[in-house]
């Protein structure tokens, strides 16, 4: 049996704080860089839609954990929206919002990101592009209901739209 090495937990994030004269940010080519070439490599690797599994699937562990971290205590939907919206826009992540809808009765929820940081101004391509995104919508909603989401993109920068929509709705 092989044994991992890099399971993911908090503790992988490091201390940030060691990072003395740079501080906690990086520029966005540098995040860009390590997303398209790690997607490059799952494509030529898997194909393209065993690469989105993978990265949607990396995208909904970080939410999870995303959730653990900084929204754990939340108990209503509202806060959930309000703290997630001042994380995403603190860390520099995107502007998050809920246009419309409801989970209640097996509704859905379509949610925006404004100034995504995965695809933001890349050149306009024939398809939704934000399938990490998908991930963490659904790994931080998943935790908060405690239920399976199905979260996709229907709108992207890289299809012509200046915003990114997703729909959220129960699995």
């Amino acid at each position: 049996m092989n044994k991992r090495r890099y399971t993911f937990s908090w503790d992988l994030i490091g201390d940030i704080e060691a990072r003395g004269n740079m501080g906690p940010y990086a520029r966005v080519e540098v995040y860009r860089l390590l997303q398209f070439s790690v997607r490059d490599v799952l494509e030529q690797n898997f194909g393209t839609e065993k690469a989105d599994d993978l990265i949607r699937d990396a995208g909904k562990l970080a939410g999870e954990h995303f959730y653990q971290q900084y929204l754990a205590e939340v108990t209503t939907l509202t806060t959930l929206v309000t703290e997630l919206q001042r994380l995403l826009k603190d860390m520099g992540i995107g502007i998050f919002r809920v246009e419309s809808g409801s989970l209640e009765d097996g509704g859905e929820l379509i949610l925006t990101v404004c100034e995504d940081l995965d695809c933001s101004g890349l050149p306009e391509m024939d398809h939704e592009f934000c399938a990490y995104d998908e991930g963490f919508i659904a790994g931080v909603l998943g935790k908060f209901t405690g239920r399976e989401l199905h979260v996709r993109e229907t709108d992207c920068w890289c299809t012509g739209d200046r915003t990114c929509r997703f729909t959220a709705k129960f699995a």
